[in-house]
């Protein structure tokens, strides 16, 4: 894969400044014909507001590019990139060029994302991992950003609706992960203990991945289980076709795909996903076809790349 950050972001700067440029020659000789036709004071206060207009919506514009470009001279740490190799099986079997990309990506992540312990503590493993489930699913698209997350909460433990952590009788449901509404409109919140034991292989799927998963299902809008922004229209129906069948399967115990995906079509995008990911290898055994429309929307082949 090749991503050249530094091109592409300082691409981004010129292109805003070039724009900045031609809107502040429009205003020089907008204000040059008020000169002429009127009181030349109200002109200079005009053309000095419109002026710093243009500064000030060019600084804000290009703040993040900015602060990337920056970010690119900064080395990754060794200690997060042991962490990364011993709790990511997908990250220590890319290859020294893509592991630069992914710390990169990681850099800018953890830059511009708040991720922020509920009553629990984090550490660097927290963090890393939460990159990690944002960056593996996305790969393949190394510009990508989710615009539509601003925060991650990480909880101590799976919590209930109501985001409590006691686990006590009469709780309807456990959650370990969801994409957040309403209120929590642009975050993600996490299982602590779910998080880790995804990566480590002792839980039954990857939360990390799995919400992440549903973030860029809801980037078109819904939540659907057909991400269009990189679901080709063309896979679309296809793609629905081996989700029924598939479903099918479930439902007579003839699959070892987890059962949480009946619940919907965006929850069995998430779980297949985890899956995909995870182990690819008997995924592409078991459910060839399944796995090949994945690799096409990921546009990833992780079978291959072990």
């Amino acid at each position: 894969m090749e991503a050249d950050f530094k091109t592409y972001y300082q691409r981004l700067v010129n292109k805003s400044r070039n724009q900045g440029l031609i809107y502040a020659a429009g205003v020089v000789i907008f204000c040059a014909i008020l000169w002429f036709y009127s009181n030349p004071l109200p002109v200079i206060i005009l053309g000095g507001i419109c002026f710093l207009l243009i500064i000030i919506l060019h600084r804000r514009y290009t703040k993040k590019y900015h602060q990337r470009l920056q970010l690119l001279n900064i080395s990754f740490p060794e200690t997060w990139q042991n962490i990364l190799e011993n709790n990511s099986v997908f990250y220590a079997n890319l290859n020294p060029a893509d592991k630069k990309i992914f710390n990169q990506r990681v850099h800018f992540f953890l830059a511009e994302k708040k991720i922020e312990g509920i009553d629990t503590d984090l550490d660097d493993t927290v963090r890393l991992l939460v990159a990690a489930s944002a960056i593996i699913p996305t790969f393949a698209f190394p510009f990508f950003e989710y615009p539509n997350l601003k925060q991650v909460l990480i909880y101590p433990n799976a919590f209930d609706e109501k985001f409590r952590t006691d686990h006590t009788e009469g709780q309807e449901r456990i959650i370990a992960g969801m994409v957040g509404n309403m209120y929590l409109n642009n975050t993600l919140l996490l299982s602590k203990p779910n998080l880790l034991a995804g990566f480590q292989g002792q839980d039954n799927g990857n939360v990390g991945i799995h919400e992440f998963v549903h973030l860029l299902d809801k980037a078109d809008g819904a939540i659907d289980g057909l991400p269009e922004i990189f679901l080709n229209n063309a896979y679309a129906i296809p793609w629905l076709q081996v989700l029924k069948t598939e479903v099918k399967k479930i439902k007579k115990g003839q699959s070892d795909i987890n059962p949480y995906g009946l619940t919907n079509n965006a929850e069995f995008l998430a779980v297949v996903s985890e899956y995909f990911f995870d182990n690819p290898e008997k995924l592409n055994q078991n459910h060839p076809e399944l796995y090949r429309l994945l690799s096409t929307i990921f546009q990833q082949d992780p079978e291959r790349s072990r």
